[in-house]
């Protein structure tokens, strides 16, 4: 017999989960709509659990047997009252009302458990997917940006990884983008990918620290939409300054500023390193790209 079977028996309606997108979906940093953060409806079966994910309130079928991440469990009425939304969604064909629901049921998860590594990968999801609303809304949570004629590359967020992932077609050296990257996201940890298999695409990754608060998530996130502003304004002109005249009319999005989470009490700051004067600080960008104006 097996030391681990890997096999969970534990009935889990009304359970609030973590589900990984690439358990689910193809899409790399997965759907626009999609948070990560699901409650279970029927989960009698864990194998087969059937859930709603609390950003799309899309039905999902989740494998709940072998890796599971519960953050909090709904009561009873809480539940019944997602079940009636949900008919009256199927009914009506109007989602809207579930979806509010979900959302602020996300929230309140959130505020409740608090920011530590569990909670880590959803809040990055939700901060990362307000910068692809902003800068270019379609189906997946990435960006795409024209470098030139046929070089288009893809940057999406490796949210249990904490790195900013640039997708380009070909496993060739990009040089220019390189260059690029060093130049909108200064002092960062830049890693070429090199797949392992013949005629794979390959790319770049940018890594960061874990965050460690919710402050410093939201610093990592105000740097990554800086940057691929930064990229846009070098590659897309046109492109950046449509986008430049919406954000100073509307501001940016900024959802996790609807958080009410205990703030953090003090501040971490790197030592200097030989030769500088003074330290560097590890927090959030002085810096707001297209105005410090946001929208929840």
């Amino acid at each position: 017999m097996s030391d681990v079977p890997g096999v969970c028996e534990l009935p889990l309606t009304r359970a609030i989960v973590q589900y990984r997108d690439v358990h689910e979906i193809e899409l790399a940093g997965g759907r626009i709509q999609d948070i990560g953060l699901a409650l279970v409806v029927e989960g009698r079966y864990a194998s087969s659990a059937e859930a709603l994910d609390l950003g799309s309130a899309d039905r999902k079928l989740l494998d709940l047997s072998a890796e599971l991440v519960v953050l909090d469990w709904a009561y009873e009425p809480t539940l019944d009252h997602a079940r009636t939304l949900l008919e009256e969604a199927a009914r009506s064909g109007d989602g809207k009302p579930l979806r509010r629901f979900c959302f602020r049921l996300a929230l309140r998860v959130l505020e409740r458990v608090g920011f530590g590594p569990l909670t880590r990968p959803t809040l990055l999801r939700i901060g990362f997917r307000d910068v692809c609303r902003d800068l270019d809304l379609h189906e997946g949570t990435s960006v795409r940006i024209v470098l030139g004629t046929g070089r288009v590359v893809r940057a999406f967020f490796d949210y249990d990884g904490s790195a900013l992932v640039f997708g380009t077609a070909t496993s060739d050296r990009d040089v220019e983008l390189e260059e690029a990257l060093a130049e909108v996201l200064p002092g960062s940890d830049v890693r070429r990918l090199r797949p392992t298999s013949p005629g794979a695409s390959g790319g770049y990754q940018v890594r960061f620290p874990l965050a460690l608060s919710l402050e410093e998530a939201s610093g990592q996130l105000a740097r990554i939409r800086s940057g691929l502003v930064g990229l846009l304004a070098r590659y897309e002109p046109d492109r950046y300054r449509a986008l430049e005249g919406l954000t100073r009319t509307f501001g940016h999005r900024e959802t996790l500023g609807q958080l009410h989470m205990r703030r953090q009490t003090t501040r971490f700051e790197r030592l200097a390193e030989p030769g500088i004067d003074s330290p560097v600080e590890s927090v959030r960008p002085t810096e707001e790209p297209f105005g410090s104006t946001a929208v929840h």
